[in-house]
């Protein structure tokens, strides 16, 4: 009898009454213990209710229903499919869809649409990868700010691949803690290279000099984030830098003079195509035959490999390094004396590379220095003013 009533009214009421009545009707629906042939009638009414020619009512229906496992599914589903507003409501938390539904959804849905499923908590693997391969912007921003997503490592790469140059995707990207380490470079990479051209654009630097300082900048970035990465983050990085071309004599030389002697290795052995155990044997020869051959097989150029040899015997004599984030002051100047000492023909590039080194090198021990008497100053100070 309600219902046939409900019905009745429902024909005339205006649109905001109905959107009441509706809401009203829906937490009956789903929060009262209702007998079955009620409970059948009522979701008869819900599924009519879908269809109303008023958003209003169509909205209300969606914002009562969303967050319920009772929900009929008919009606979810025909509100998933409405306009992208109301569409949006459910899509955003209803339980009722599985992945394969999602996924279309994301394919086939607009920004809104797009944006209400990539904020799903939690968001699965496969969601969550095809938001990253069709979303739109502000869809994938959001995917990467929801903390329950569950984003593939090729995910992130495509995320990376597609708008790693807006500053809020990188940015976001960045405090994701599960970012794999060769999708970090790969921003580095990126953000070297804009800022290269903007500063070459606005003439303050010539072009091919932006770059270099640009180049060095992403090297020491990479060599960080590799000293941060460890172990296992060491071998998925060197692949990335090998198949992005970043994977060059000088950043190799970089890590060696920093002290980490992990990703020195893992670049060898991606170069020499061996396994990691062995390349560790030879570069560890202590007569340098091994040594000598793997840097061939690795296709390094024969003029580096003096800097190659000396810093691995500084290495050797110096103190416990491995895994440095910097590099180290007295073992670039080391090689850089023993380089301009050797007769070892065509050496005046890789003297100016060593340059660069040891001023980096001096240049940051200097401000470590400072930054260390600073910190001194104010401890003074405060056990000055304690005392008084």
């Amino acid at each position: 009898m309600i219902v046939r009533q409900f019905l009745q009214w429902v024909r005339t009421a205006p649109a905001g009454e109905r959107a009441e009545a509706t809401s009203a009707l829906a937490r009956a629906y789903l929060y009262s213990d209702l007998p079955d042939d009620e409970r059948d009638a009522v979701e008869g009414v819900l599924v009519m209710l879908a269809e109303d020619v008023s958003p209003l009512v169509r909205g209300a229906l969606a914002g009562v229903l969303a967050p319920s496992r009772e929900a009929p599914s008919t009606v979810v589903h025909l509100l998933a499919h409405d306009r992208p507003d109301i569409a949006a409501v459910v899509l955003a938390s209803s339980p009722l869809f599985i992945d394969a539904e999602l996924v279309d959804l994301a394919a086939t849905g607009g920004d809104t649409v797009q944006t209400a499923i990539a904020g799903r908590a939690p968001l699965p693997r496969a969601v969550a990868a095809a938001i990253a391969e069709v979303g739109g912007p502000e869809a994938c921003l959001v995917l990467i700010e929801n903390p329950q997503a569950e984003i593939a490592a090729l995910s992130f790469a495509r995320l990376v691949e597609r708008f790693g140059d807006l500053g809020a995707m990188r940015e976001a990207l960045l405090g994701r803690p599960d970012l794999p380490v060769e999708c970090r470079q790969a921003l580095i990479a990126r953000l070297s290279a804009t800022l290269a051209a903007f500063v070459s654009g606005r003439s303050w630097m010539d072009g091919s000099h932006a770059r270099t300082v640009a180049r060095e900048a992403c090297e020491k970035a990479t060599v960080a984030l590799a000293a941060r990465a460890g172990e296992e983050g060491a071998a998925p990085l060197v692949r990335h830098l090998r198949a992005s071309g970043q994977l060059t004599a000088g950043l190799i030389l970089r890590a060696l003079l920093s002290g980490n002697l992990g990703l020195f290795e893992e670049a060898l052995a991606e170069l020499a195509g061996l396994p990691l155990r062995r390349v560790r044997l030879l570069i560890h020869d202590r007569t340098g035959v091994g040594f000598r051959a793997i840097f061939s097989r690795a296709g390094l150029p024969g003029s580096t490999f003096p800097a190659f040899r000396f810093a691995l015997e500084a290495w050797r004599e110096g103190p416990d390094l491995d895994g440095a984030a910097r590099l180290h002051r007295r073992m670039v100047e080391r090689v850089l004396t023993a380089c301009g000492q050797s007769d070892i023909g065509e050496v005046e590039p890789l003297l100016a590379l060593l340059r660069r080194f040891a001023a980096e090198a001096a240049r940051e021990e200097a401000l470590i220095a400072c930054e260390k008497l600073e910190q001194e100053l104010v401890a003074d100070l405060m056990r000055i003013r304690l005392a008084a």
